[in-house]
């Protein structure tokens, strides 16, 4: 007798597995909008078999096998599209054979994603596009969220990912993992990725909840097999910069869901297996040839990691590595956290005139961490209006509803 099988089943298997079995029906079908098209399919007949006929043995061969035959009934019934029929109909029967229960399969969705990531990551493609199209596709992240990550519009970001399907389309470029030649060229991008979808399920740029645990948990896997791909001292940097930040995740909000700031976390609910984990990578990183700005954040992550509270942390030391990173990345975001870091460890006057020199450049006219770290600066000082004044600013320039509640305590500890 088979466990009964609900649509919230279904649904979370979605969650878990549709970015996996996109990939695969990519590299059966060959074309992005058919492929998502035989996914919906391949779930909706899931919809209606698996509550009658339990879960199959191995699910995502199923939804593999019943989207590529959805797609292909739907080939033979458009005749106009005979060149797509004589491609595929006939020429990769073996591909199903590949998703049979065997100790390889493991290795054939973890290719798969590669083969996706890189494509979507092709030189040929603007950097903008490259980083749109691979978030949407792979992982799965709404036009809304990436406009976000952007700061720019849904409309563009649309428009952007079509272009960039088209161009794979016209131009076949192809469904592949690149040479070692060819890797270091796309490698910077695919970090990029990883990073913004690990950021998207830490800190959720909308919504009620502030985590997304299967956003993070798909960058990590990401990561580890992009490690396995090119042991680069940046892929290195990158996941140990993600398993440090995760080593957090549970003492980042309260049981109501309320954000918790670093110095006011619980460090006993630290995951010390992700951190220690973490070390090793930044220490490797370190060392070799080529360090970066992952490898660099990775190691300012390490320091708080290690650190038994926030007070003991060797904020010098912290200031010193945004010194090394601004040189890569000259970003006012590091400038940012760098006054931060500064207010740290020389106190809260000596960070105001540098947020300041920001607030007047204009960069980050709409980043409300910028408004919110003024704020925090001058209720330390002593200025309650002026961080009454930088906390409203601070709250109307987010959409996240536990960074609005965090923000309005703020305002109601100032009267």
């Amino acid at each position: 007798m088979h466990s009964r099988v609900t649509a919230e089943t279904i649904s979370a298997l979605y969650q878990q597995e549709s970015r996996r079995v996109l990939a695969t029906l990519i590299r059966l079908l060959g074309d992005f909008e058919l492929a998502e098209e035989a996914l919906q399919e391949a779930f909706a007949c899931a919809l209606q078999q698996w509550p009658v006929e339990g879960l199959p043995t191995e699910p995502r061969a199923w939804l593999v096998s019943t989207g590529r035959f959805k797609a292909i009934d739907k080939i033979r019934q458009q005749q106009s599209q005979r060149k797509y029929q004589q491609q595929w109909l006939f020429e990769q029967d073996e591909d199903i054979e590949a998703f049979q229960p065997d100790e390889s399969s493991a290795q054939n969705w973890q290719d798969d994603e590669l083969r996706l990531i890189f494509t979507c990551c092709h030189p040929a493609l603007s950097t903008e596009a490259q980083i749109a199209l691979t978030l949407r596709e792979i992982c799965g992240l709404t036009t809304e969220q990436i406009a976000k990550a952007f700061l720019t519009s849904p409309v563009t970001i649309a428009q952007r990912i079509v272009r960039a399907k088209n161009k794979i389309r016209d131009a076949a470029i192809p469904y592949e993992i690149p040479t070692a030649e060819q890797l270091p060229e796309r490698l910077d991008v695919v970090l990029k990725v990883i990073y913004l979808l690990f950021n998207e399920g830490y800190n959720q740029s909308s919504g009620d909840q502030l985590l997304c645990a299967e956003l993070s948990a798909q960058a990590i896997r990401l990561g580890f097999l992009l490690l396995q791909l090119q042991p680069d001292t940046e892929t290195m940097g990158l996941l140990a910069l993600l398993l440090l930040q995760e080593s957090r995740r549970h003492a980042r909000i309260d049981p109501q869901g309320d954000l918790i700031l670093l110095a006011a976390q619980d460090r006993s609910l630290w995951d010390q297996a992700l951190i220690q984990q973490g070390v090793q990578l930044v220490e490797r990183s370190l060392t070799g040839r080529r360090v970066g700005p992952y490898g660099l954040q990775a190691a300012i992550a390490a320091l708080h990691a290690q650190s038994p509270d926030a007070a003991s942390t060797d904020w010098p030391q912290i200031v010193a590595l945004y010194d090394v990173l601004y040189r890569f990345e000259a970003s006012p975001v590091v400038l940012l956290n760098r006054a931060v870091a500064i207010s740290m460890a020389q106190g809260p006057a000596a960070a105001l005139p540098l947020l300041q020199a920001l607030e007047q450049n204009g960069e980050l006219a709409q980043y409300h961490l910028l408004d919110a770290a003024l704020a925090d600066i001058h209720q330390k000082l002593g200025h309650n209006r002026l961080a009454k004044f930088y906390y409203k600013n601070a709250l109307s320039k987010t959409s996240q509803q536990a960074e609005q509640r965090f923000l309005q305590k703020k305002l109601q500890t100032l009267g």
